[in-house]
């Protein structure tokens, strides 16, 4: 395929922050991809929490299933915008790479434990996971991925943490913050991307579960108008078999609309270069009345799942996990296992880094080990 005039060519990256000689067989951001699928972070996403915690049950979604679902429908809308498949990839694999565990919980939890220390964020954390965190190469600490990827990782930043890494990494991939500019298409997209998939399996998740019932759904115009026309098609269709079915529908109309959406965004804008498209306005979009419907389940969805009181149970265990924890690990050191010597002091960064590197089955353990209680039998 050819890539369009606006897409990222790694031919002409912005390069990494250490030189090395390119790979023989593989473009800058395929070697970003495979880089990211062999690390250590990508492994623990695994067990982490996308919204039930993994020992609730093997078929709820994770952060990695989540990163994987993020990748397919970001790779599925940019083949057909001519965008750079691998870049997409690349950066929906490793956009979850510094979250912690027990989901939001746990990243609002840590925030408050450093809030006197700089805080805590997790697309800021994914960031320091690619370029500091990860020790797999002998020149230099951290991943050495490309600008476009880690550009495309960090999602959201504030205008002080902006500064930041600004004055750290002059012209970096914080500067956008600060300038008002756009990333690229391909970073763009998989934001959009990341939306699309938590909305629809969070509903599955939900439902699995048993704390939504279908007839919830009925408040829902964007899952209704799929399963009525699932029905339409199957009479009779009733289950699981409904509910996979509705989503399907709802997926692929999601991603048609976003197809179409962009491309006349795209159109109406003419960018000649990746430049011309971090001057323009944000251009990877939903329709005026997909972005409306899709607003509505995320309220649907914030009021009847995330805020269930056995999520909200769950969630009370989970804070109070990763809050006693810090507090553990700052007042007598990491464990001889984390890297640093064992009871020496430890800088809360250090502590944060460490604990947001956990899965939730080990931090639940770890709390164990160092209280004498068990907040999940």
């Amino acid at each position: 395929m050819t890539l369009a005039v606006y897409a990222c060519d790694p031919a002409r990256s912005r390069g990494r922050r250490h030189f090395e000689v390119p790979a023989p067989t593989r473009s800058e951001y395929q070697r970003d991809r495979d880089r990211i699928v062999h690390s250590t972070a990508f492994r623990r996403l695994v067990y982490k929490t996308q919204v039930f915690l993994n020992h609730e049950g093997d078929l709820f979604r994770t952060r990695l299933t989540h990163s994987l679902e993020v990748a397919q429908l970001g790779r599925s809308i940019a083949r057909t915008l001519r965008l750079n498949e691998d870049l997409v990839e690349a950066i929906a694999l490793a956009h979850d790479l510094g979250h912690t565990p027990f989901g939001h919980t746990g990243q609002d939890a840590l925030n408050e434990c450093m809030r006197a220390h700089g805080g805590f964020e997790h697309n800021l954390q994914s960031l320091r996971v690619v370029d500091q965190l990860e020790e797999r190469y002998p020149a230099f600490d951290g991943l050495n991925l490309s600008f476009e990827t880690r550009e495309g990782i960090l999602k959201h930043c504030s205008r002080a943490n902006a500064r930041k890494l600004e004055a750290a990494e002059p012209n970096g991939v914080a500067r956008r913050f600060l300038d008002h500019t756009q990333p690229t298409l391909e970073a763009q997209l998989c934001n959009l991307a990341d939306e699309i998939a938590y909305n629809a399996h969070d509903i599955d998740d939900g439902v699995r579960s048993g704390l939504l019932a279908f007839e919830q759904l009925d408040s829902v115009p964007l899952f209704t108008r799929f399963r009525d026309e699932a029905l339409a098609d199957h009479p009779g269709l009733a289950g699981r078999r409904l509910l996979f079915e509705t989503l399907r529908r709802m997926l692929s109309q999601q991603v048609y609309d976003v197809i179409d959406a962009t491309a006349q965004a795209i159109a109406a804008a003419a960018p000649q270069s990746v430049d011309d498209v971090r001057a323009s306005p944000p251009l990877v979009q939903f329709s005026q009345p997909m972005r409306a419907v899709s607003a509505q389940l995320k309220r649907f969805l914030f009021a009847n799942l995330y805020r269930h009181a056995d999520v909200v149970r769950t969630t009370d265990h989970a804070r109070t996990i990763v809050v006693e924890l810090f507090d553990a690990y700052c007042r007598e050191g990491l464990p001889a296992t984390s890297g640093a010597s064992a009871c020496a002091p430890a800088s809360p960064r250090s502590v944060a880094d460490y604990i947001a590197g956990m899965t939730d089955r080990y931090a639940i353990r770890e709390h164990t080990r160092i209280t004498g209680r068990t907040l999940f039998p």
